[in-house]
C-alpha cells in the first residue's frame, strides 16, 4: 500500500482544515488506517484511528471533539476533519495503515509522506 496525505495549509486558531490520504492498491479496505503528527523537536504522536470498516473510531484526548476520521472505501481515502484548530495542533501529519493495533501503537507498516499544518495564533 503507497498512501499520498494532502490538505496541510496555514490557518488561523479557530479554523478549519481536511487532511485527505489516497491509498493505492486494492487491500485498502483491510487495513486499518490511522493519522499522527509530530512537531518540531517533538516525538511523533497518534492522533486518530478508524477501522477497516470505519465502524470503529479512536481519538487522542487532545483531538476529541475537534477532530473527526472517516474513510471511504470506495476510493481508497481516509480523511482527518481538523475544527477549532489551535497552535498547539500545528505539526507535520502523517497517515497511517496497517492492522488496528498497529496503527494504534505507531508500528504501522505503511507511512505517508507528511502534509504541514500550521496553526497561528
Amino acid at each position: 500500500v503507497q498512501l499520498q496525505a494532502s490538505g496541510g495549509g496555514l490557518v488561523q486558531a479557530g479554523g478549519s482544515l481536511r487532511l485527505s490520504c489516497a491509498a493505492s492498491g486494492r487491500t485498502f479496505s483491510s487495513y486499518a488506517m490511522g493519522w499522527f503528527r509530530q512537531a518540531p523537536g517533538k516525538e511523533r504522536e497518534f492522533v486518530a484511528a478508524i477501522s477497516w470498516s470505519g465502524g470503529s473510531t479512536y481519538y487522542a484526548d487532545s483531538v476529541k471533539g475537534r477532530f473527526t476520521i472517516s474513510r471511504d472505501n470506495a476510493r481508497n481515502t481516509v480523511y482527518l476533519q481538523m475544527n477549532s484548530l489551535k497552535p498547539e495542533d500545528t505539526a507535520v501529519y502523517y497517515c497511517a495503515a496497517d492492522s488496528g493495533p498497529a496503527v494504534v501503537a505507531g508500528t504501522a507498516g505503511y507511512w505517508g509522506q507528511g502534509t504541514q499544518v500550521t496553526v497561528s495564533s
